[in-house]
């Protein structure tokens, strides 16, 4: 049996375990194999963060995980680290007139211990600078509370030699014994803490709405949940029948605000969608969703912070002040930084013409130029294409110069490293200028060379697109962001600390491009975010001819340094207009209508104006923690292809429990 031994000053032996567990123990238990301890034992006086110079020559008792030995020979003593969830503390074990060390060191890395002892200031020159870097306790007593396996999987504490993803996975309970995860579990606790309060303080009440709907055609593809009670159906089988889980409260937080029972809504709210796993996509996460009556429709009041902000067209303007407000509280309190008193805005046109991207990366320069704006009229006017450019200059840019020419180009892309002998000829011997103005003059090309102000060992990426914009992204936009990222891998680049806010507004209200919502679309019209979004009021003219393509949204999405961490909308309230929406434009049928019956007499029954935002908190939190990957911030997360490694879901499930469901089992190839 494994027994700490403890001595005290006067030599005496004592056992840490009684003499009745003891007993148990030698029932249950091998010579060699410690078992935890189950009987009383002394509480805590501290933390392992929390003692300081201050403490010096109190007695303390502590509690965590021992890590390894540092044994220093000259002076007769070891070091240990003690860590737990506050903090690390550092034993001073005496060889001599301390605890028997021998049996000490015999203890598991990884195990929790409890531990006696006091207080002692290092010598000046070893001190340090963070909490405990002043203080060492000298170890007079150890309590063996729980061993840690010999062969662990991995061992937390150390962080120079951690296995691959895959298997930290498997065991997340140690991974998240490491201080850089669990760091970041906690900084989600304040940043949730912060946004409860700014959220009270400004009179919203939290609510919670039901993770178990109805299956609705509004979004991406949604996780079933089958129920016990089939449906009855006359004079035939019973059919099996489905939740579905809340890919957002939508429907709930509409008709909550359209009671008029709350005016202000918010709730930290998970959320479900079956998508395909990248880094910034969990099947499962969490987002912040507020909503409010009574938001403008216009411009007849702007944002109460705008100053000389014309671009700000639509409604909302108090969703934008909330969000803001929650924004700058949390990078105020948790990174220190004062934000802006008001954030940037673009339109949805600016940005991708700018840009190449809805979610525009404003750190860095290579923005996007319009060649055909460079082109006489007789040129230009006839063609429902556009011909653009990034200039990447040598004399400004030389490690976007080096990142651009290790570059491969797209299909729809053209690299033309510009020379002496292409300096003049580069247009005119474009394929892709050619594409779009065949008959380019020497005159043409010799013009846009002097408003370019090219020079030779430039670099210019050449690509056309349909005049209006659809879509997330360019050809040229994802090539900007992909000379960035060469640039910032070879530390050629470095992109400012600070951050860069801005609000992106005016989106197609339909589009027939995203791939998220081709199994819903059919070839039909398309919601560019969900099918509630209101119209700009300059455009229900436009809407109403039929004219789906040039209909702009009140929608906005809030972006930081090229990250989309928030989306929202003024919602439609008018009953009418939301049908017209379903039957003329999305063209769904009564089935597909049914799931949104309730939200349609909600409408009519005195709705007001009302609209809001949803926060993306996991892609906040990676932000703020500075990490590449949102699973990092989550405690426990899926995989990317949204499996859990650890709870080992999703699963199979018998075939008797199918049948309890109505559900009958096939094998799917």
């Amino acid at each position: 049996m494994f027994t700490v031994v403890i001595r005290s000053r006067a030599g005496r032996p004592r056992s840490i375990i009684p003499d009745s567990l003891a007993r148990h123990y030698s029932k249950h238990a091998s010579q060699d194999s410690p078992r935890a301890l189950c009987a009383p034992y002394a509480n805590r006086t501290h933390t392992c963060g929390s003692l300081s110079a201050g403490d010096a020559g109190s007695r303390v008792i502590l509690m965590g995980w021992i890590l390894p030995e540092r044994k220093m020979k000259t002076i007769n003593k070891s070091f240990y680290h003690l860590k737990d969830s506050y903090g690390m503390t550092q034993l001073l074990v005496d060889h001599v007139e301390g605890p028997c060390w021998d049996d000490l060191s015999q203890i598991p890395v990884e195990s929790t211990v409890l531990i006696e002892g006091t207080v002692v200031l290092r010598p000046v020159e070893a001190r340090k600078s963070d909490n405990t870097g002043s203080i060492d306790v000298e170890v007079e007593k150890v309590t063996l509370l729980n061993p840690a396996q010999q062969n662990m999987p991995f061992l937390p504490s150390n962080t120079r030699n951690l296995p691959n993803d895959e298997l930290r996975a498997r065991y997340r309970y140690l991974d998240l014994r490491r201080t850089a995860l669990s760091d970041n579990i906690k900084k989600r606790s304040q940043v949730t803490h912060i946004i409860r309060n700014v959220l009270h303080d400004q009179d919203f009440t939290e609510v919670e709405t039901p993770v178990l709907l109805r299956s609705s055609p509004e979004g991406a593809r949604e996780f079933l949940v089958p129920a016990r009670s089939p449906a009855e159906q006359d004079n035939g089988p019973r059919s099996p029948v489905f939740y579905a889980l809340s890919q957002s409260p939508q429907q709930p937080k509409q008709m909550l605000i359209c009671s008029g029972g709350v005016d202000k809504y918010f709730q930290i709210a998970k959320c479900f969608r079956d998508e395909d796993g990248r880094k910034d996509r969990q099947p499962e996460f969490t987002q912040v969703d507020l909503e409010m009556a009574f938001v403008s429709w216009g411009e007849i009041e702007q944002s109460k912070t705008a100053v000389n902000l014309n671009a700000w067209r639509i409604g909302g303007s108090q969703v934008r002040d909330v969000a803001e407000d929650i924004v700058r509280k949390i990078w105020k309190e948790i990174e220190g930084v004062d934000l802006p008193e008001t954030f940037n805005v673009m339109t949805y046109r600016e940005a991708m013409a700018r840009f190449g991207s809805d979610k525009p990366d404003t750190r860095f320069g290579l923005e996007i130029v319009n060649v055909s704006d460079l082109l006489p009229n007789d040129q230009t006017r006839t063609s429902d294409l556009i011909l653009e450019c990034i200039v990447v200059r040598k004399s400004t840019d030389p490690g976007f110069l080096k990142a651009s020419r290790g570059l491969g180009a797209e299909a729809d892309l053209e690299h033309i490293a510009l020379t002496e002998t292409s300096r003049g000829t580069w247009l005119l011997s474009s394929k892709a200028a050619s594409h779009v103005y065949p008959n380019m003059t020497p005159t043409e090309q010799t013009s846009v060379n002097k408003a370019l102000s090219l020079k030779v060992g430039d670099d210019i990426w050449l690509s056309y697109r349909p005049r209006n914009p659809t879509g997330g992204s360019t050809a040229l936009g994802r090539a900007r962001l992909q000379i960035s990222d060469l640039a910032q891998s070879r530390g050629e680049f470095r992109p400012t600390q600070e951050p860069h806010f801005l609000w992106i507004t005016e989106f197609p209200l339909f589009t027939r491009d995203d791939a998220d919502k081709d199994h819903l679309a059919h070839g039909r019209w398309s919601s560019s975010h969900h099918p509630f979004t209101a119209p700009m009021s300059q455009d229900i003219d436009v809407l109403y001819r039929g004219e789906a393509e040039k209909v702009r949204g009140q929608h906005y999405d809030l972006v930081l340094n090229g990250v989309e961490i928030g989306g929202g909308s003024v919602r439609i309230h008018d009953a009418a207009m939301q049908d017209y929406i379903f039957t003329e434009i999305l063209r769904l049928n009564d089935e597909e209508k049914y799931p949104f019956k309730q939200l349609l007499h909600a409408l009519q029954c005195g709705a007001p104006p009302h609209g809001g935002i949803a926060l993306g908190l996991d892609r906040i939190m990676a932000i703020l923690c500075k990490t590449q990957s949102i699973r990092d911030v989550i405690a426990f997360p899926k995989t990317a292809s949204g499996t859990d490694l650890l709870f080992k879901s999703p699963a199979a499930v018998s075939n008797e429990v199918l049948k309890e469901y109505g559900i009958e089992p096939r094998i799917i190839s």
